[in-house]
């Protein structure tokens, strides 16, 4: 928006304020704000009207209230649970790292083998589940909007999809030091299926000491739009293929002892309708073309599946 906005003025004035709300701005009291399983503490309060009135005097009125003075980018980092002013968005100085995907073959369930490490995979084993449409895996936390009775949204403990075999995890060791993510989030992955059309959900979340799983980012592809949403092209069954899950972004700081996680599954319903896996245009499809799925994902040598996180360098200690 910066660096195409028409004119000077437009390109001055941008300005982004990110924090770890939902859909709208909350009503935030003076003793903090709770939002799913995760307390933001009190820190987290901000003054919206006077910001707002502060932009409208300096427009309007031509007040010289020091709007001009401001960063451009205000964010919160979840995790430090501070705000913090930034010159653009995403940040220049984060290092996109790629974490790749592990296993033995057996990265079903948080309980399975799954791992996610800096390491490149040499020979490995791939990882496979089976995508039932009419045993979706249901919505549980994540972005959304705008009826909370619909479907449970925000950042909430994932634990509860995580056991389902229909999901692979992978999960770093435990962090030897504060991890900041902030910025777009990807997923490569190198996989194939047995069916025309099918969807993968990727979701990003912060393990606890304690074992909880805190969803902090998601993305999703439907694999018939994985070169065009205007053309969409079908799969030939059991082909390999790579395919980019772009997530949102986020800001948050992973905590020294607490893990990076990784799941990958093919439904998040009724967030997003079912991929019936049929190939058929979604008003066209009935119950009898239904098509179970086997998911095949990849990780050794040159088929390495990962996930792209911008890492923000830590601040040299003065």
């Amino acid at each position: 928006m910066k660096a195409q906005s028409r004119s000077e003025h437009a390109r001055r004035f941008q300005k982004l304020l990110i924090g770890p709300w939902g859909h709208g701005v909350p009503r935030i009291s003076d003793s903090g704000f709770v939002f799913g399983d995760v307390d933001f503490g009190r820190d987290v309060k901000i003054d919206f009207p006077a910001m707002q009135m502060k932009w409208f005097d300096y427009f309007l009125k031509g007040d010289a209230n020091g709007l001009e003075k401001e960063a451009p980018v205000k964010i919160f980092v979840m995790g430090a649970n501070v705000w913090r002013d930034e010159q653009e968005w995403p940040l220049a100085r984060a290092r996109a790292t790629k974490y790749y995907l592990h296993s033995n073959g057996l990265a079903n369930t948080r309980f399975g083998d799954g791992l996610l490490s800096t390491d490149p995979p040499t020979d490995e084993p791939p990882d496979r589940y089976r995508y039932d449409p009419r045993n979706p895996v249901p919505t549980f936390g994540g972005h959304g909007c705008c009826d909370y009775s619909f479907a449970a949204m925000g950042p909430l403990d994932q634990r509860v999809n995580q056991q389902r075999s229909d999901v692979l995890v992978y999960s770093t060791a435990p962090l030897a030091e504060d991890t900041e993510v902030s910025g777009i989030v990807e997923a490569q992955l190198v996989l194939s299926t047995d069916v025309t059309d099918t969807d993968f959900f990727v979701t990003l979340s912060d393990v606890y000491p304690d074992g909880k799983a805190i969803d902090i980012t998601e993305g999703q592809a439907r694999a018939r739009f994985r070169e065009s949403i205007e053309r969409p092209s079908l799969l030939q069954p059991n082909r390999e293929y790579t395919l980019t899950v772009k997530l949102w972004g986020t800001s948050n700081v992973f905590k020294r002892g607490h893990r990076i996680r990784v799941h990958i599954t093919s439904s998040n319903f009724p967030h997003y309708n079912r991929n019936l896996n049929s190939g058929k245009a979604m008003a066209e499809e009935t119950e009898a073309d239904i098509r179970v799925a086997t998911q095949t994902i990849y990780h050794n040598g040159a088929r390495a599946s990962a996930i792209v996180l911008p890492i923000v360098p830590r601040s040299p200690t003065p």
